[in-house]
């Protein structure tokens, strides 16, 4: 069954500068993309490096280890020479706190 999680205010997570935390075993990197939030798997599919240590160019991640993107709004593959997609977390705000679903 999957609960809503505290992950950080909105204040705290701004453009450029994504915010990673582990929750229930699952690394998690939380972007704000001009005012909207997304939050994705941390975790590359190609070799399941961590992907927040990348550029991050209009809505697409670049993993810095390999070159493989992904959209940060859907989780999409967009680039290889990762072929399978990242699992995606909703998310909502809360009195200025942003909760991601697990």
């Amino acid at each position: 069954m999957s609960e809503w999680f505290d992950f950080t205010t909105k204040e705290a997570c701004q453009p450029g500068h994504p915010i990673v935390k582990a929750i229930n075993g699952h690394p998690i990197a939380l972007f704000n993309l001009n005012g909207e939030y997304y939050a994705i798997e941390d975790s590359c599919p190609h070799q399941g490096l961590p992907l927040s240590d990348g550029p991050v160019l209009g809505n697409e991640i670049i993993c810095p280890y390999h070159g493989a993107r992904f959209c940060i709004k859907t989780g999409e593959v967009t680039a290889p020479p990762a072929y399978e997609d990242l699992p995606t977390f909703e998310v909502r705000i809360i009195e200025g706190m942003i909760q991601v679903k697990v």
